[in-house]
């Protein structure tokens, strides 16, 4: 393309600092250095981790920023030493990464890259420390090596999904985080057999997914777990037979569910990150073969406590990052399984604004309305 190894000027929603509203600016975008590749960014979502950085309100504050990490784009140029994509590849840009290299890579059982699993506090690319975002000089700080609220970002070649070019952006863009993370909890961690019994603690949109890989795999009884009482509607779409709120019930939501279920479900995942959802959702699971998956991030000070007895008897809890799935390598297979027509992703878009309005895609979020925001950069 006529703009490689020049630097691009183009519109990107900046956060000055924590709490304030985005700002649109002109930003510089430097061209991609060695394993780095610049991306047209098409269609960015608003995922609750962008949010989070942006309220600053728990963890190292690093601005100005630009923030966004679920979004689909088309090549535009590649550094030195790229060789598995070229300009005008669809791909997705992913907030983890995928070296191929290291010994998690290398594992059947990882997908936590040594090399590039995420960062919240790196602001620069980690081949020279330094942004490729400014605005006259100042060098913007970039977001998990993503940094998808921009028209163009750069990106490392091992954060990027190359994806079947005839999947439309717009939709499969959802798939970069959220959906794909509680989607492989439950289908490639937690593994429900066809005819089981289903719990999951929270119904937001990683919650969902999760409950719609429980639908896929065949669960017979699917139960949604949640404080909100309006949400039992909405996840009927995905396969939920069941509703329980525990502020309906004076006792454990562990044990409404244990009676509920003649002994416990079979398989639980949470998506709340409150440490007590996830000991209720460890312990709820049946005796002799129930499997509890955490998905939700926990408050830093957090620690789990439940009696060792659950373990022994035969009890098993397990986390999971991303849903376990390489980004490189498991990524495409989560586009084709919607390009089959075997994932619905349509149900999960709620909300749809052009990139100039990105700050209402914001106030739906901090509302709790809807599920995903898409942003089109191009209005």
């Amino acid at each position: 393309m006529a703009t490689a190894a020049k630097v691009i000027k183009c519109k990107a929603a900046v956060a000055w600092e924590a709490g304030k509203p985005l700002s649109i600016e002109e930003v510089e975008v430097a061209p991609p250095q060695a394993m780095e590749v610049r991306v047209k960014i098409l269609y960015t979502a608003l995922c609750h981790t962008d949010v989070y950085f942006w309220e600053a309100k728990g963890q190292t504050p690093v601005f100005p920023r630009i923030l966004g990490h679920e979004a689909g784009g088309i090549v535009e140029s590649v550094g030195e030493g790229v060789t598995d994509l070229a300009p005008g590849d669809h791909v997705l840009p992913v907030f983890t990464g995928e070296c191929k290299e290291c010994a998690h890579c290398k594992s059947e059982e990882s997908n936590m890259c040594d090399l590039l699993r995420i960062n919240v506090d790196r602001g620069v690319m980690i081949g020279d420390g330094k942004s490729r975002f400014s605005i006259n000089g100042q060098p913007i700080f970039h977001f998990v090596g993503t940094s998808t609220f921009s028209e163009y970002t750069v990106i490392h070649v091992g954060c990027l999904a190359k994806i079947n070019p005839e999947a439309p952006l717009d939709k499969v863009c959802v798939l970069s985080c959220g959906i794909s993370t509680g989607l492989g909890a439950t289908l490639n961690v937690a593994k429900p057999v066809k005819g089981s019994t289903v719990a999951i603690f929270g119904l937001g949109a990683v919650g969902l997914a999760a409950m719609e890989g429980a639908r896929l795999a065949g669960a017979s009884r699917i139960i949604g777990v949640d404080l909100n009482p309006a949400k039992y509607e909405q996840a009927k779409k995905f396969g939920c037979t069941d509703f329980v709120n525990p502020k309906d019930h004076n006792k454990p939501v562990q044990e409404v569910l244990i009676e509920m279920t003649n002994g416990g479900v079979d398989r639980c995942v949470e998506c709340t990150g409150n440490v007590n959802a996830m000991i209720s959702a460890f312990e709820c699971v049946h005796d002799g073969w129930g499997v509890a998956v955490l998905v939700g991030v926990p408050h830093r000070e957090d620690q789990f406590k439940t009696h060792p007895m659950n373990f022994l008897n035969e009890k098993t809890l397990k986390g999971t990052f991303f849903g376990n799935y390489k980004p490189r390598t498991d990524l495409p297979n989560v586009v084709e399984m919607y390009m089959k027509k075997e994932l619905e992703v349509e149900k999960f878009i709620t909300h749809s604004v052009p990139f100039s309005e990105i700050n209402t895609a914001f106030d739906l979020m901090l509302k709790g309305e809807g599920l995903r925001c898409i942003m089109r950069m191009e209005d």
